[in-house]
């Protein structure tokens, strides 16, 4: 970007949901930590975080898809790509920090 220019909406949202869903993998990579030693208490906390930032994210991406659907205009750019890519990803992640914590509740409970 060159002096004098300036990001457009849809770059803006593009960063704020790469921002957004990059915290919330963060958040569920945390609670996956937490689990591995036993933090328990931490994990409920971690997680709703994550959550909450994942569907900040996914309001932004939302409301960027609505805007564009009603004006026709169907934006197509590298950045847009890598954060709906981030969307993905982050929902991913969720899922497998998700199974891996209760492996862990399991592996823990198993201990004397």
């Amino acid at each position: 970007m060159s002096d004098g220019e300036t990001m457009n909406d849809v770059q803006l949202a593009c960063f704020d949901i790469i921002a957004h869903v990059g915290e919330a993998k963060s958040c569920y990579m945390e609670a996956l930590r937490a689990a591995r030693a036993g933090e328990f208490d931490r994990v409920g906390e971690l997680m709703e975080r994550g959550s909450e930032l994942f569907v900040e994210g996914h309001n932004t991406h939302m409301a960027l898809i609505q805007r564009d659907a009603e004006s026709g205009d169907v934006p197509s750019s590298l950045m847009l790509m890598h954060a709906e890519a981030q969307l993905m990803d982050g929902e991913s992640c969720k899922t497998y920090v998700k199974e891996f914590i209760e492996v862990y509740r399991e592996l823990h409970a198993l201990r004397p």
